[in-house]
Parts: C-alpha cells; sequence; structure tokens
C-alpha cells in the first residue's frame, strides 16, 4: 500500500522528487531546474507518494493567499499513470490544504492533463494559454 507523505526540502526524499519532476514535466520540454527556481520551494509544502522508498509521484502545494492554494508540479511515475497514484496524491493534497484553513485549491493544468483533474472535480475557469512552451488552463476546486 502506498504511502503519502510530506517530504522535507533539501533531504533525500527532495532529491527524488526533483528527479521524478525533471524526468516527466522538465526534460520532455528540454526544460531544467535553476537553483534560483528550487530555492523558492523552501517553504512550500512538498507532498510525495512512496512504495517502500521508492517515490511513485508527488506535488507540491503554493499558498498564493489565506484561502486559496497553488498545486504545482504534478508528477507520477509513467508506468504508474492511470493506475490511481494521482488521485490519491491529489485527494492527499486537499486534505492537508483544508487542514490548513484554505477554501480553494487552484492549479495551471496542462491542457492534456485537464481531464484526469475533471475527473477528480475541478473545474476550468478562463481559456487555455500556454505557460513553458504549452497549452495549460487554469483549474480550480473548492475544498
Amino acid at each position: 500500500m502506498p504511502d503519502i507523505r510530506l517530504i522535507e526540502y533539501g533531504s533525500c526524499d527532495y532529491k527524488a522528487m526533483v528527479e521524478l519532476r525533471d524526468k516527466i514535466l522538465r526534460a520532455p520540454l528540454g526544460l531544467t531546474f535553476s537553483e534560483e527556481y528550487l530555492q523558492q520551494e523552501i517553504s512550500d509544502v512538498l507532498i510525495g507518494c512512496f512504495e517502500e522508498e521508492k517515490l511513485l509521484g508527488c506535488c507540491i502545494l503554493t499558498p498564493l493567499n489565506e484561502t486559496t492554494v497553488q498545486l504545482r508540479q504534478m508528477a507520477v511515475d509513467d508506468n504508474l499513470q492511470g493506475k490511481g497514484t494521482g488521485s490519491k496524491v491529489l485527494r492527499f493534497a486537499e486534505e492537508h490544504a483544508k487542514r490548513n484553513g484554505f477554501q480553494e485549491l487552484m492549479m495551471h493544468a496542462r491542457k492534456e492533463a485537464a481531464p484526469f483533474y475533471t475527473k477528480n472535480g475541478y473545474l476550468i475557469r478562463g481559456s487555455a494559454f500556454e505557460e513553458v512552451g504549452i497549452a495549460h488552463y487554469e483549474m480550480f476546486k473548492r475544498l
């Protein structure tokens, strides 16, 4: 049974998280993470889904204000996509945000990921826009 837990910034689990995000989200677009970009995550909520010690999926929660938190950098290992890992990570993130007083979870979802978020109760707000060279939607869910 996978174990979903918070990850400490700078830890070995965090390094595994950066590697997974790089493999799934960045490398296919020819992008990399800068040290400055990663340093901004020091006060974010880092969430990982583990089986034994192997990281299967992850995401980041970044508070935007008192009521809204942004889900970022959601990634699930390629061979596990479509098997429920992402939904489990998402539910954990939503519960964590709700417990901490947030009323809305929002994100910039890649267009191809929008059906996954829709299936999990998220709505699209506004029109598609480009970010990191690909189409995204702003999506949100009331907690």
